[in-house]
């Protein structure tokens, strides 16, 4: 299928992101996809998205910025509340596009976008249907899940000497987002077939997850239709903390769980989660 590209600005950082479009005039419904921490969009959401188009739905994918085609800086930054103003923004870029119903528009995100669109759902009644793929939950958990409990106060220290370091002008502190014998280094290894993926994730993104409880807004998303697809034996976003986040939204909401770990609803189940999220958008958008 084809696609548009295009560079939208959002305070001064260009985005990048593509559109692709089914047959036809139009105005067609459009999906807002995001990926996760570490993720670009040359990396797996081409699948989910042709999926979509192939269902009647207009699909625009972007990159977080610093990360993939998009500005910004300090390259492989993570600020959750930035991702989320930007993809407000993003939203309203796509209602400017021509052959686009902005007024039937759904949000897509998966792991840390995943929180995105639980927050941004809750917060933007633009949003008139999401789905939420193996999302984070909180990010206060996460980062002690992370980061284990005695090597918490050393990791601390090196994230308060990296902010001092900064004030300085020595660069942002960078580390290894995809680990040797990880479950993210064989995502990377899979799909990354263009050699695009960067892997650097700065130190401050941790300190920032900290910060940040899309479980929060979940209550407030409702009326706007909710799905969350999840993973079964998942460790990256832990499956049982999935489970209590959704248990706090309101109708109509479905829970969809898949027998695997985080990363394979991006590898050999892919296609089928993209199929329940086309059911979800065929009912609702």
């Amino acid at each position: 299928m084809d696609k548009q590209e295009f560079n939208f600005e959002v305070e001064g950082t260009a985005l990048y992101g593509w559109l692709m479009k089914p047959a036809g005039a139009g105005p067609h419904p459009v999906i807002v996809l995001a990926h996760g921490l570490s993720g670009i969009v040359d990396l797996d959401l081409a699948g989910y998205a042709e999926r979509f188009v192939a269902g009647g739905y207009a699909c625009f994918a972007y990159d977080h910025r610093n990360w993939g085609r998009s500005g910004g800086f300090p390259r492989g930054e993570t600020d959750p509340w930035r991702q989320v103003a930007d993809m407000r923004d993003a939203i309203s870029f796509v209602r400017t596009l021509p052959e686009i119903d902005g007024e039937r528009l759904g949000l897509w995100g998966t792991s840390y976008a995943g929180g995105h669109v639980l927050t941004v759902s809750a917060l933007d009644r633009r949003v008139r249907c999401v789905v939420s793929q193996v999302p984070l939950t909180s990010g206060a958990r996460t980062f002690e899940t992370w980061v284990p409990a005695d090597k918490r106060a050393a990791f601390l220290a090196r994230l308060d000497a990296d902010r001092d370091a900064r004030r300085r002008g020595a660069p942002p502190a960078v580390t290894a987002a995809a680990t040797k014998g990880s479950e993210t280094a064989e995502w990377v290894a899979r799909k990354d077939t263009e050699g695009r993926y960067r892997n650097e994730l700065t130190l401050r993104s941790f300190d920032l997850l900290r910060s940040y409880e899309p479980e929060r807004f979940i209550p407030s998303i409702a009326p706007t239709p909710l799905m969350m697809i999840i993973a079964g034996r998942d460790t990256t976003t832990p499956t049982a903390w999935q489970e209590a986040a959704f248990a706090t939204g309101g109708e109509p909401k479905r829970l969809v769980t898949f027998d695997c770990r985080h990363y394979d609803v991006y590898m050999d189940l892919q296609d089928a989660a993209a199929e329940a999220a086309l059911g979800w958008y065929r009912a609702h958008l």
